[in-house]
């Protein structure tokens, strides 16, 4: 097909793998249509509203406390993307499509991180819901403006009904054509492996009552295209990578910031009440319910074994350098992990796609476990951050109602379209939602102020 490059010679995708929904030209023959990929996402907005959105604590608080520089939403996405892209490479996939995937992962987060999230869902119930993944697809196949085709120009290969409307992002005159959105026209493999719930609402192949799903109702043509030939519910295995360096990199990352603080006390991980406390934390939550805790004692104690395991933070430059050298052990520690055991299950050659799954022993799953629950403890469940958090609540509930009762005013002209020519109520809703979550923390209060004249 015109346009289409392969990765590279010998390479284990095929021209279904590359495939754009809409078919387009190189601009500049040589690059790899995961090069492209990789390039188009970094290049987004999306990408950059991220250093704007909360990771663990809001960006740009100042405070003695965090005088370190806390991570974003978007450093921690360019380092998922790091650990993504190096064990992707080990392991035989190509290293552009899973740094791309671990860039995009969390591009639908909303402003206030899952908090936001979780207020979002609420507001939105009656017209789908809201989840992050959910969001991801949506921006990466119709919000984000990068490409904008004729109506009648998709590709072929969406028969769905209504497939137009599905990743339509506006409209406009091009000789009487109505023209649409196809986001920033992916690959099918890339958008495949940026998916980490391959279902819609409410679909869980284990869990009927999870809250996790991976696509809105209306944006099931495109969800369903990128999908073609997969197995149902079932992750690509560059999915998996980036689903395991997602892990690897928040639970590692959160766990330094939270010493850096000097909220995080190595010493009292010794003590037999605060373990007590980690380990509910743990289960039910990182864990499953029916893990033993003596499991997640062995796991936190083979860690605190190791040489470069910090056993006290006092913030002087040495102390910096040891912190983060016991950051980079972890990140090699859980890495090696997954990547000796899918070796040793599938063997030397190349792995992609669907052709493996990826295994990560239960003694990493549990560290990196009690890693996430370590800072959960200690970080997220401070009284000062509670208040916090019912505080964004606050905000983004009154925000979501303002905007209802006054929209179109408070929308960005992009939204402010579609709101104009949305059909119905429950399509003027998710409008109100995308603006939403596409706002940075800051610009969630910024707009709640302006419309409601509180701060």
């Amino acid at each position: 097909m015109e346009g289409i490059t392969a990765p590279h010679d010998g390479s284990p995708y095929d021209e279904s793998d590359i495939r754009r929904f809409s078919a387009e030209p190189d601009k500049r023959p040589g690059r790899t249509a995961f090069q492209r990929d990789r390039a188009r996402v970094l290049h987004s907005s999306a990408l950059r509203r991220l250093a704007g959105k909360t990771q663990v604590v809001t960006p740009g608080s100042q405070s003695q406390e965090w005088d370190a520089s806390p991570r974003t939403r978007l450093t921690h996405s360019l380092e998922c993307a790091q650990v993504g892209r190096e064990l992707g490479a080990a392991l035989g996939c190509d290293p552009d499509l899973v740094e791309t995937a671990c860039l995009s992962h969390d591009m639908g987060h909303p402003p206030f991180g899952h908090n936001g999230e979780q207020v979002l869902n609420d507001f939105a119930k009656d017209c789908g819901g809201f989840e992050g993944n959910a969001q991801s697809l949506r921006l990466l196949t119709r919000i984000e403006p990068k490409r904008f085709v004729r109506a009648d120009s998709v590709t072929s290969e969406v028969t769905t009904p209504g497939a137009g409307a599905a990743v339509e992002a506006g409209a406009a005159a091009d000789g009487g054509a109505r023209l649409v959105s196809v986001g920033l026209n992916l690959t099918r493999a890339v958008l495949d492996a940026a998916t980490k719930y391959p279902w819609p609402q409410g679909a869980h192949p284990t869990d009927p009552d999870s809250v996790k799903f991976g696509v809105y109702e209306d944006d099931l043509p495109v969800f369903e295209w990128a999908r073609r030939g997969a197995p149902p519910n079932r992750t690509c295995f560059e999915a998996q990578v980036m689903d395991w360096a997602d892990d690897v990199a928040y639970s590692v990352h959160d766990f330094e910031d939270g010493l850096h603080a000097g909220h995080v006390d190595p010493g009292a991980l010794l003590s037999t009440p605060e373990r007590d406390e980690i380990w509910a934390v743990a289960i039910g939550r990182y864990v499953p319910h029916d893990t033993d805790p003596a499991q997640l004692a062995a796991a936190l104690d083979r860690l605190m074994a190791q040489e470069w395991w910090p056993h006290g933070y006092d913030g002087t430059a040495v102390a910096q350098a040891r912190l983060k050298d016991a950051t980079s052990q972890l990140i090699g520690r859980f890495c090696l992990a997954a990547e000796g055991a899918t070796r040793a299950e599938y063997g030397t050659g190349r792995l992609t796609r669907y052709g493996a799954s990826l295994v990560v022993p239960r003694e990493a799953r549990d560290e990196c476990a009690v890693l996430k629950a370590v800072a959960h403890r200690y970080v997220m469940q401070r009284a000062d951050q509670e208040s916090l958090r019912a505080d964004q609540r606050i905000v983004l509930a009154e925000l979501a109602w303002t905007l209802t009762a006054r929209a179109p005013e408070g929308l960005d002209p992009q939204f402010r379209a579609l709101f104009e020519t949305a059909t119905d109520d429950r399509a003027r809703k998710r409008v109100i939602v995308d603006q939403i979550a596409s706002l940075t923390d800051a610009a969630a209060r910024s707009l709640h102020t302006a419309l409601t004249g509180r701060t």
